[in-house]
Order: C-alpha cells, then structure tokens, then sequence
C-alpha cells in the first residue's frame, strides 16, 4: 500500500462536510464510517470519523500492516470530522482508528462509531463493509405495514434473544440469521404472533450483556453472520407476514477501550459532568444528549436499522434511566435542572426529536418505551407534553400480576386487588403488557414456577396467566420459552428447552398461546379498542368467589367477548356471569380443555343458554362450570354481549 503522501485523497469537499454536520442532519451513516466509493477515478474506501479534540487521527488496518505512519486523516476543522480516501480497498478489509488525545498522551485504537460491521467478539476491528446489493422482496409488506400497525389492529410480539434459541444441531453454535429465517420465522408465524422482537442486535463485545451494552450503533453483531444475512431474516418475517422490533439502546454505552468512552482524549459522547457521566450500577457511560452531534449521532443510528434493514419498530431500552437525573444516584451525587427537578430535561427533548424523527420519516413504524416510572405522556404526542412514543411496557400491570401468580392459592382472595388495580391506570396510556425476558432470568423463577406447587398446578396456572394477559386491553409480548411452560429459568449462553415439546402437557401451552393468537387476531374485541375505555368493563370483581373476575371487551359495531376467570383452587361448577342480552353465548375456548394439557373434554362451540335470573346488574345470566385456574371465553352467538 502507498504511503499518505501518493495517495492523499479527500472523499468530501467542505461544502459536503459543512452539509453533513449541520444541525438537523439524521443521516450521519451517509458520510460517516466507511464507504466503498469511487474517488479520482479510483475505487477505494472513503473513511470518516468525528473526533473533534484529537490532535492527530490515521486509519490503520490489515491492509497497512497497522502502521499509524501510513493513511493519517485529514481533520475539516468546521466540522471536526477527521477523512481521507484509500485507494484499492474493498469491502472486507479490517481498520481501526489510532486516536492521540493529545501531542503527548498515549494513542488509542479505537473501533469506527459508524463501522457497519465488525469483527466476531473478543476481536474488536471495524470491516469495511458495503450494504448496498441485497435484492430485498417485502414489497408488499412495506405497502402494508401503515395499515397493519395502526392502534385498532392486533400486535403479538414473540420476544427472542437470537444467541440463545435453539442451537445448531449437536453444537454449541447459535443459529445464523438464515439458519433463524428458517427455523425461527415459521415458528413464530405458526403460533400466531405478529412481530418478532428481537433483544439488541447492535454489535457489542460481552455475550453476558445480551447486547444491551452496545459498542457498535451501526454494526449488525457478526455472532449470527454477515450483514446481508440479517437483511434475509427481516425479508424473511416480512414474507411470512412478521414484522420486526429491535431493542435499541440509547440509555447508556459501555467502558471499553475501543469503544465509545473518551473517545477522542475527551468525554465526547458522555457527560464531562462527573454528576451525570455514569450509571454507576452499570458501570457504564451516559450519552451526552445535550450535545446536538451526540443526539444526532444516535437519532441517525435509529433511522439506519429503520432504513437499511426494513425494521418495524424499535423498543427503546431502559427509558426511565433518561428522564431522571437522579436515577440510580444518591442523594448529593446529582444536581437538579435549571427548575430545580430531578427531570432530565436534555434526555426529554432528545426523545421527543428521536420518535419525532422515526415518525415523520418511516410511517407506520412503531417505537416502544421500557418506562416503569409514573411518567405523565410517555406516549402522549410530544405536541401534547409528552414523549412521542407509540406504546409504553406497561410494567406495573406485570409486576403486580406475576406477584399475584406467585401467590399461594389459598391467599389469593387476599390478594384480588393486584388483578383489578392495573385497570384502574390502564388507559392512561397506550400501553403494551410484557412478560418479557427480565422477568425469567436472576433467580425471579421462570413463568411457569412462579406458583410453588406440583406440575400439572403450576401448568394450569401457566395457561390461566398466558389467557389473562390475552384477554386484557393492551398490545401483547411474550418472551420465548414462555409458550413452552420453560422450567428453568433462561441462560443466554443455552438454548430453550425444546425436549419440553414431546411433552403433551407443555405442547399444550404451545397449543393454547397459538390458539390465544388466532382468537386475538380475528376479533376486533381484542384488539380494536386496545387503548381506550370504551373498549373494557368489569364484569364481576366482587370476590363472592375468591378468586374469580370476569369481564366484557368491546369492539366498535357492538361486537364483545366475555371472559371469565377464576384463579383460585377450587372449581365453581355453577358460576353464575350476568349478561345483558338473551339468547345462546358460544364458548371460544377453555384454558382448562385436555388439547391444552388440562382436565376439561373440548367443547369448542359448545352453546350455552342466558337464564333470565340475572346478577351484576344485568338482566340475564349464563351458568359456567368454572374449574380451578381456568380462564373461559365465550362470545354472544347472534349479537353484542
């Protein structure tokens, strides 16, 4: 390779660089990183990095033997954007940038911030890498995916950590992204769900993280393939008629020395501020969002995965972490806003320009908040003070209903108001209910422990859960293993329990959840009105029978579904659920029949006449044989409920 001196070439003009580092600019990844180009009539690789503070910047690689002295950059001083063409390189070539902080400080190599891709973990070089080829075939997806992802339809999520499964067969090895658009896209689609979210993808170097401890924002991980493979998974979902959510983590970023953290000599991407630099509990950095380049940076890194890859959605990660100053922090370690508040205001206003950004440029796309705090407007539009999202997890109804699954049998009447309080908060937001992964892992038990008892109990539980959560308003999401009635708790560095499958026990949970699916997708009661009032009314919450609730869900045009649960031990052969209308109600399904692993004979379909001895205020009533931990669907047969 020739010396810098015979193949000095600037890829970007002034004007280019001036364009590209003005505010407002959300394609960093268009100038930024590394692009195979054509410079002087000579193709090559156009590098560039932002390292504004550094004294001195080169790129180094396989291709110059990693000798700083060969292809030093060339800094555009507006901008503090470092570049500089190299002639005869192509996709596949390994670099790194060596970074002086200073004449006098040690350089440091450090991976590129826009590398879009990068080597196989521990290695830690950026790949040149063109994403430019893939021959994608989701057209019609992306003709639909307005219509398809719009408040009033069905939204499934089957939650998936890609590394951990299922593995290559006799192996250790995850699967690859094709291997997973095989395996896993018609298995999803098979059991109903209508995304897939898929934990962070973004390239990060500790498999123990899951990926939530991102160095590469640009970088597909290379642990399941190149990418353009992870471009034929998501062609793959959009195929079979899967959209796809990726967890997206712009709430803090790891310490390594290749990555992010002090990156040119300085505290560029964090906070210099020592009162909000760290998350202490992570031991990680936190994003500087006051800086307009910074929250540019990361705006770009959302609309790449939307652009490049044909993502649906992104569930932004760790959300409360942003909106507080004092988070994690004890008293005297944080210091209040210009009011006087503990609110982080330069987090808020950045996620304002983030879902504002994401929605005026790819419609229909979906961005979810994890917030567990008692923020006002989550997803409220930012028009109307709040944050812009489209949908916030709804973690309290899932703290205080698997606490309620965790609890004894016969202490449960005691503990009905963890089942009805939820609702009482339930539409203050557009709210997605969660059985994510965070709740199966860290000795908090798998769903299907969460009740102390034998088996065949523990299963019926299981099912009586997984309908509950159907049931209710909300969008849904259910971390793998979840439909396989899982025992142990999840391990990232094994695969599910697919031995579990053989079982007709725990296939009948897989068989109830793509029966839940089918249901939920096919009546508008389930869905239609998933974020408002209207669409929900208590039934009988009076605990005349410990245990038991039920309910009405509402669709616009008068169309409802009765649910009927009773979460207690003891059966009510005789349950009486008041109803508004005469006439024969079908039962829709039965957590409890043997298809599911229960004790019930199946009586799809079966009819059931309303009595006129009404009860909950209503004029008429259906007598149900409710077993123990079972819940009950049925359906009006000629008319609203």
């Amino acid at each position: 390779m020739n010396s810098v001196a015979e193949t000095l070439i600037l890829p970007y003009s002034a004007a280019e660089l001036d364009a590209a580092g003005a505010a407002g600019n959300l394609r960093t990844y268009d100038l930024l990183g590394a692009h195979c180009c054509v410079r002087a009539g000579q193709a090559g690789v156009a590098f560039a990095v932002w390292a504004p503070n550094a004294a001195r910047v080169a790129v180094v690689g396989d291709f110059n033997a990693w000798q700083p002295a060969a292809h030093a950059l060339q800094l555009h001083r507006n901008t503090g954007v470092w570049q500089l063409f190299v002639p005869g390189l192509a996709s596949g070539a390994l670099y790194k940038y060596l970074v002086f902080g200073s004449e006098h400080a040690a350089p440091c190599f450090k991976a590129d911030p826009v590398a879009f891709a990068a080597e196989l973990r521990p290695a830690t070089a950026s790949i040149v890498c063109d994403l430019d080829g893939y021959a994608w075939q989701d057209a019609r997806w992306m003709q639909e995916r307005v219509r398809r992802q719009q408040p009033d339809t069905p939204i499934s999520i089957y939650e998936v950590h890609a590394g951990s499964w299922r593995h290559q067969t006799g192996s250790a090895q995850p699967l690859t992204y094709r291997q997973l658009a095989a395996e896993l896209v018609p298995y999803a689609a098979g059991l109903g769900f209508t995304h897939i979210e898929l934990l962070p993808l973004t390239e990060h170097p500790l498999d123990a993280s899951w990926g939530y401890q991102t160095t590469g924002y640009f970088a597909a991980t290379s642990r399941f393939g190149p990418p353009h493979d992870l471009m034929f998974f998501v062609d793959a979902c959009h195929r079979a008629g899967l959209g796809v959510i990726l967890d997206w983590v712009p709430g803090h970023f790891p310490k390594d020395a290749h990555g992010l953290a002090q990156f040119d000599g300085t505290a560029l991407y964090e906070y210099a501020d020592v009162a909000r630099a760290e998350h202490h509990g992570w031991g990680t950095y936190v994003f500087n969002y006051g800086s307009a380049p910074v929250a540019a940076f990361l705006i770009s890194s959302a609309l790449f995965w939307l652009d490049m890859y044909h993502i649906d959605g992104l569930r932004v990660d760790a959300v409360s972490s942003m909106l507080y100053l004092d988070y994690g922090r004890e008293a005297g370690a944080w210091r209040p806003n210009v009011h006087g508040g503990r609110e982080h205001l330069e987090a808020v206003e950045f996620l304002r320009q983030l879902n504002a950004a994401v929605h005026a440029q790819f419609a229909g796309v979906l961005t979810f908040a994890e917030e567990a705090s008692a923020w006002q407007g989550v997803s409220a539009p930012a028009a109307r003070g709040g944050l812009g999202f489209d949908y916030k997890w709804n973690m309290g109804w899932m703290s205080d209903t698997l606490r309620y699954w965790s609890t004894p049998l016969g202490a449960r009447a005691a503990a009905q108001h963890a089942l009805t309080f939820p609702l009482t908060f339930a539409f203050q937001e557009n709210y997605l209910l969660p059985l994510s992964h965070d709740e199966v892992v860290h000795e908090k038990r798998s769903l299907l422990q969460r009740l102390p008892a034998e088996p065949n109990v523990q299963l019926a539980n299981l099912r009586a859960l997984l309908a509950f959560m159907f049931a209710l308003p909300g969008k849904k999401l259910l971390f793998m293993g979840g439909e396989l009635g899982a025992a142990a708790e999840w391990d990232h560095a094994g695969q599910l329990a697919w031995e579990l499958s053989a079982d007709a026990r725990h296939a009948g949970v897989a068989a109830l959840v793509r029966d839940l699916n089918s249901i939920y997708r096919v009546l508008p009661a389930l869905h239609a009105w998933d974020c408002s009032p209207q669409g929900f009314e208590w039934r009988d919450i009076s605990a005349a029978q410990p245990g038991v609730v039920a309910f009405v869900r509402h669709a616009p045009g008068g169309e409802a579904l009765l649910v009927a649960g009773n979460f207690s031990g003891a059966a009510y052969p005789g349950y009486q659920l008041g109803v508004q209308q005469a006439g024969s109600y079908k039962l829709l399904l039965n957590t409890e029949w043997a298809q599911y692993g229960g004790a019930a004979v199946d009586a799809a379909g079966e009819l059931l006449p309303a009595g006129d001895q009404g009860c909950h205020g209503c004029e008429f009533a259906l007598s149900l044989a409710l077993p123990a931990l079972s819940v009950l669907l049925l359906q009006r047969a000629d008319g609203p409920a």
